[in-house]
């Protein structure tokens, strides 16, 4: 076996190897009994079966505002993040950005947003502006907005530095430069990384509702608790539909775009 597999192979091998440590130290800490999950799995198919199933389409009409109010959010918040983030991406990346303290103060603020669940943010907004539906909308929009700078500045750096000496050497300005040989070269990558990013809007709009955020996850919350578990059933169905539909569409446009 050639040494440079060896060595391929071993370096893995110890991947592997410290992954697995932490994995049982995390299970020693938090002193995790897989048997116990394992026999109250049943106990929960059971109740599901029989609470939940079949499920009741009877009141769906009623839910559809709450549907509409749930991809409108995941729309408009990723509207919002995408042109917040386009900046800040432009900001952070040094192929666009000479200024360091403003690369590393922007990049500080993204890093902090990126790093707060929205399920986090949601709840600290309850306390700022009430239950409704503004906090699910600024919480995606924070959440959004940490997820598609970053990842703009990341597509901006890998760009072909070759195409853009190209353009300089001809007499191209910056500005050219970005317009002309970053930008059309960026574009597939925005598109990509702000479809994703709706699809993780559309999940986290639903969930959203759990805490008093608006949209559909309120009604799902309130059919649980008024032990209403058939109509819960038959929303959750349908958020499920809403988001398969989604990645289909996502997924058609992503194949014309590469």
């Amino acid at each position: 076996m050639p040494e440079i597999v060896k060595k391929e192979l071993l370096n893995k091998g110890k991947i592997a190897g410290f992954l697995l440590g932490l994995f049982l130290l995390a299970n020693l800490y938090m002193k995790v009994n897989l048997m116990e999950i394992l026999s109250g799995f049943p106990a929960f198919v059971q109740f599901f079966l029989s609470r939940f199933l079949p499920p009741d389409f009877s009141t769906l009409a009623s839910v559809l505002p709450a549907v509409a109010d749930t991809v409108l959010f995941a729309l408009f918040a990723t509207y919002i993040s995408t042109i917040l983030s386009l900046m800040c991406g432009l900001l952070i990346s040094k192929r666009t950005c000479p200024f360091a303290g403003v690369r590393l103060a922007i990049r500080a603020v993204i890093s902090f947003l990126r790093n707060v669940p929205v399920l986090i943010w949601a709840s600290l907004l309850v306390y700022a502006f009430g239950v409704g539906e503004i906090v699910g909308l600024i919480a995606l929009i924070f959440a959004t907005l940490g997820f598609l700078a970053r990842s703009y500045s990341d597509s901006i750096n890998e760009i072909d530095q070759g195409k853009l000496d190209a353009l300089k050497s001809v007499g191209a300005t910056s500005g050219q430069m970005i317009v002309h040989g970053l930008f059309p070269m960026f574009v597939p990558a925005l598109i990509n990384w702000t479809l994703y990013s709706f699809e993780i809007n559309i999940r986290a709009s639903a969930i959203l509702g759990m805490v008093g955020a608006g949209g559909i996850g309120v009604l799902i919350q309130t059919s649980i608790r008024l032990f209403k578990y058939h109509q819960a059933c038959a929303i959750i169905i349908l958020v499920v539909m809403i988001v398969l539909a989604t990645e289909f569409v996502t997924n058609k446009i992503r194949s014309h775009v590469r």
